[in-house]
């Protein structure tokens, strides 16, 4: 890392706050420093930076397009400062932290429901829980473990089987009782639900039933599982969920399974841990946690890579 490159933070606050208010006075008063310092401060940014940050007009400044394109980026820089420094403090109270990544609907549906227990149980950990769809890298983010559906295989960490996926048609109330299906070749002719990112899950599911693909494709697309959900509360349509993601609704009723007909789907859920993390002995307790509340039916042999 270049440290010259690296801005003063008290530069940048100064920058934001003048690009806000438009005034140089103003963020002063706001800052609690003299105009002079402001101005000082935005000099300083724009001799790193060799960029002409404000022009003036009348008796206002306003932002160059230079200014205009740094500002997002300042922002995004400030708040993610603020909130490391607001869990540093909060972790500072705890005498344990945890930061976990988890896929958005799984740690909805699944994880924090659960997520009690293991609090109520370890009183001192500082636990963190941000959505991840995506892979990424360790190194960038700070992440102690993540929950991934996917292979077994993610760059520099090591992957714990957690469970298989198990989907299921099902539909709302109403909606159930409107198609009164009577086979399941009058599937075909309901409202589908698909997700984007596995957009041929109905596909496979009729084939597995040994029925004409050519009518799985049609229908609304959402690109999270709990949309998904509320679409087939809401009776949009037939939905092939994970039934681990829809437990409540399976057992009050608010949602019915079809046919009794589950698929496996090809992928598996694991918990990813960063190489260097193995002896952190806060995210193995945490791990092996995650494996004890899962169901034996869907935990099969588990394997380590």
């Amino acid at each position: 890392m270049r440290r010259r490159l690296v801005p003063d933070i008290v530069n940048l606050q100064a920058f934001e706050c003048a690009a806000r208010h438009q005034n140089f006075s103003r963020a002063a008063e706001e800052l609690n420093l003299t105009q002079s310092a402001v101005s000082r401060q935005i000099s300083d940014l724009e001799q790193q930076t060799g960029l002409k940050l404000f022009e003036r007009v009348r008796q206002r400044v306003v932002l160059s397009e230079a200014g205009l394109r740094l500002l997002p980026e300042v922002k995004d820089l400030l708040l993610r400062s603020e909130r490391l420094m607001i869990g540093a403090v909060a972790a500072g109270q705890m005498k344990l932290s945890l930061k976990v990544a988890t896929l958005p609907t799984f740690g909805t549906r699944w994880l924090v429901p659960r997520l009690g227990h293991f609090l109520e149980e370890h009183r001192d950990v500082a636990i963190t829980v941000e959505s991840r769809s995506k892979p990424f890298s360790f190194d960038e983010d700070s992440f102690d473990l993540a929950i991934h559906y996917g292979l077994p295989a993610w760059a520099g960490a090591v992957a714990t089987f957690l469970c298989n996926e198990t989907v299921l048609p099902v539909a709302g109330r109403q909606l159930a009782e409107r198609l009164n299906l009577g086979g399941l070749e009058d599937l075909s002719h309901a409202p589908l639900l698909h997700l984007t990112t596995r957009p041929k899950l109905w596909a496979q599911w009729f084939d597995l039933q040994r029925l004409p693909t050519e009518h799985a494709y049609p229908g609304a697309r959402f690109d999270q599982f709990s949309m998904i959900i509320a679409a087939a509360i809401s009776g949009l349509g037939v939905a092939l969920l994970p039934t681990y993601l829809i437990e409540e609704e399976l057992k009050t009723g608010v949602l019915l399974p079809l046919f009794d007909l589950p698929m496996p789907t090809e992928n598996s859920y694991y918990i990813v841990m960063p190489e260097k993390k193995q002896t952190n002995e806060i995210a193995m307790l945490f791990q092996n946690w995650l494996v004890s509340q899962v169901t034996p039916r869907s935990q099969a042999a588990g394997n380590r890579v």
